[in-house]
């Protein structure tokens, strides 16, 4: 069903890396998530009414907070599309974050509500009389839900929507939620037991998880998350396709938006190289990688001296002395100068980002390594923290 969707109204052009298409994507699951949770929501609302049931109700404004949820979403992504202008020299592309977190606000705010709701017919209980077209309304919203969590998922993952996946995993929720709604009403039908108002706490409490674990996804993404990790390794496999590239550091990735990244890194190349040959190469990566990844790419050109005997054994002793002192360490950008009684080792520490020990012990450990095996060596070292 989800195939057939796609190919009538996304048509033959699936290039998601068009930011027209996937609006279209987007479009697509944004109409069909509205249509299908208002119907939920009359059915819902109209047999939770007739049966008095605050759970069936509390399920019934659950849908209707989701085709909320959805034209939130279908606005963000619309004005995420919004070409650069004067004011935002990066486009729009953040848009889409911020529709996310408004509707993780408004899934909260109804879990809230229904909370209230169902504490109040708890201490006020009244046994609902639920008839066989509720059981048949609830029992058809769990495979709505599941075929549109399958639905969410696919255009989410194909799109990297952070809106739709979280829309994806609502619905999983719902599906729990509107189970347990089934399965309080049954037991209030067969054997006339007042759960009515525990099944809607229950039911809030998945709709305020869902919206709370959604929100903090969402303000990962607004505050600068780690990218992913897959993305960062073919980033690296990429590079090696490049002869004159012997290795890249201090990777960065800045994200302003679903298809708005901006990647920039160091690119080590032999220091005996001819600059200009180097420097086209550099520029033809970028293209390449712009052309691939859809991303804009800015290099920076360091020069790395690899035919010195000297220098590798030193960096050697470099790179083994930071493993010494963490295996989690390591260097780069290493340099070498030689004075009259020093050698002087210059080069990048590089700590993890959860590393318990302060810099300067760690410069200091990692010296002092180094000048045990080699006294006349003194070292410049800079720590940093890796960004990706």
């Amino acid at each position: 069903m989800t195939d057939f969707l796609i190919r009538i109204f996304i048509g033959k052009n699936k290039d998601v890396n068009n930011p027209s298409t996937r609006s279209k994507y987007a479009t697509l699951a944004g109409v069909t998530g509205i249509l299908l949770n208002i119907l939920l929501f009359a059915g819902k609302l109209t047999m939770g009414i007739l049966s008095f049931s605050v759970a069936i109700i509390a399920d019934a404004f659950n849908n209707i907070s989701d085709a909320g949820s959805s034209i939130v979403t279908l606005l963000g992504v619309r004005l995420a599309n919004k070409p650069v202008d004067k004011e935002h020299p990066l486009g729009h592309g953040r848009y889409e974050y911020v529709s996310g977190f408004i509707v993780d606000m408004l899934i909260i705010l109804v879990g809230f509500e229904l909370l209230k709701g169902s504490i109040e017919k708890i201490i006020e209980p009244i046994l609902p009389n639920v008839g066989n077209a509720s059981l048949i309304i609830l029992g058809a919203s769990i495979l709505v839900k599941v075929w549109l969590f399958v639905f969410y998922r696919k255009i989410g993952n194909k799109i990297h929507s952070s809106p739709v996946k979280a829309a994806a995993a609502d619905s999983l929720s719902d599906c729990i939620a509107t189970a347990l709604v089934l399965a309080s009403a049954i037991v209030s039908r067969i054997w006339s037991v007042h759960i009515d108002g525990w099944a809607g706490i229950l039911v809030a409490a998945f709709i305020l998880f869902t919206g709370c674990k959604a929100a903090k996804e969402t303000i990962d993404l607004l505050l600068g998350s780690t990218p992913d990790p897959a993305f960062i390794k073919s980033i690296y496999d990429f590079t090696k396709d490049y002869p004159r590239i012997v290795g890249i550091h201090d990777v960065m990735v800045h994200d302003y938006g679903p298809g708005r990244q901006i990647v920039s890194f160091h690119a080590e190349v032999p220091s005996d190289s001819d600059i200009n040959v180097a420097h086209e190469e550099v520029d033809k990566m970028e293209r390449d990688m712009h052309e691939k990844f859809g991303c804009i790419v800015t290099v920076h050109l360091d020069p790395l001296v690899v035919n010195d005997p000297l220098v590798n054994e030193l960096h050697d002793l470099a790179q083994n002395a930071a493993k010494a002192v963490d295996e989690s360490f390591s260097i780069h950008d290493f340099r070498m100068t030689k004075g009259e009684t020093n050698i002087n080792l210059i080069f990048d520490l590089l700590l993890p980002a959860d590393c318990k020990m302060c810099a300067k012990d760690a410069e200091k450990q990692v010296s002092e390594k180094i000048r045990e095996k080699r006294p006349e060596c003194a070292c410049v070292i800079q720590t940093e923290h890796p960004f990706v």
